[in-house]
């Protein structure tokens, strides 16, 4: 299928981004990396008046180290991110997660933010970002806000964005000194979006295990560290309450099942990544 028509403004500052999502509002879309965004527009899912394309925005192409954060902006590719040399110590449970999104040739082309954005619940960054207790960064003409990730999604391809905003950025915590990571997820194939995906985050006072693919949004829940004996009916609590649905990819039951499984396994091995 082809798209419906809509205007096409290729912006080349943040200037004039901003200025055309305030003058179209919730008939404008932004384009990144168009992986999402692109095969909506071609089903006809999306019809918007006007596609701002904002990859010309130099300001909106940087990394920024913040000290205990990474500030990844609007524009960056994740094949960018990817690529950084220290990716795996400073934030090993993005670059666990990584390797799973999508394909390298979608990678090579799909924005961080343009995948926040999308807000798919089986989308492995905004999995992490919640999982990581991360923020995202909006701005508008008006003003310019920040996040908890928790806070931004809202269900099913929903988010707390205005009409008039855009996620300039979005920021990561760095590894704390002392926790383990690991990410865990099943999917029909390599690079389909996760049946169920896991991420965990292991401390010496509390374990944290984020499940994505079940709810309509990621959740990340605090549990019982591994070797209790409360774990496996926390586990089984935790399941039953992301209100689990069948669909043309696995059941109810197959979903919550997993979440046991590779939710316990996941929570091990970032356990045995603190030692």
């Amino acid at each position: 299928m082809k798209p419906a028509r809509f205007d096409y403004i290729a912006a080349r500052s943040a200037e004039e981004a901003l200025e055309a999502l305030r003058r179209e509002g919730g008939n404008a879309r932004v384009l990144a990396g168009g992986q999402s965004l692109m095969p909506m527009l071609n089903m006809r899912l999306a019809r918007p008046a006007l596609v701002v394309d904002i990859m010309r925005i130099g300001a909106w192409r940087q990394i920024a180290d913040e000290g205990s954060s990474l500030r990844i902006a609007a524009a960056v590719r994740q094949c960018e991110i990817e690529a950084l040399p220290e990716l795996r110590r400073l934030h090993p449970l993005l670059a666990a997660a990584l390797p799973f999104v999508g394909h390298p040739q979608t990678r090579s082309r799909g924005t961080v933010c343009g995948s926040v954005a999308h807000a798919d619940p089986s989308a492995e960054l905004p999995l992490i970002l919640v999982a990581l207790g991360g923020r995202v960064h909006l701005r508008s003409q008006r003003r310019a806000r920040s996040l908890p990730a928790a806070d931004f999604f809202a269900g099913t391809m929903a988010t707390a964005r205005e009409d008039d905003e855009l996620i300039e950025a979005v920021s990561l915590p760095k590894a704390r000194a002392g926790a383990g990571y690991a990410f865990r997820e099943v999917a029909r194939r390599h690079g389909d979006f996760a049946i169920v995906a896991c991420a965990a985050v292991a401390e010496e006072k509390q374990t944290l295990l984020a499940v994505g693919g079940v709810a309509d949004r990621p959740v990340a829940q605090a549990l019982p560290r591994v070797g209790a004996g409360e774990l496996d009916d926390a586990l089984d609590a935790f399941a039953w309450s992301l209100d689990a649905r069948d669909d043309l990819h696995a059941s109810a039951r197959y979903r919550r099942e997993l979440v046991r499984r590779i939710g316990r396994a996941t929570l091990e091995e970032a356990e045995r990544c603190r030692a």
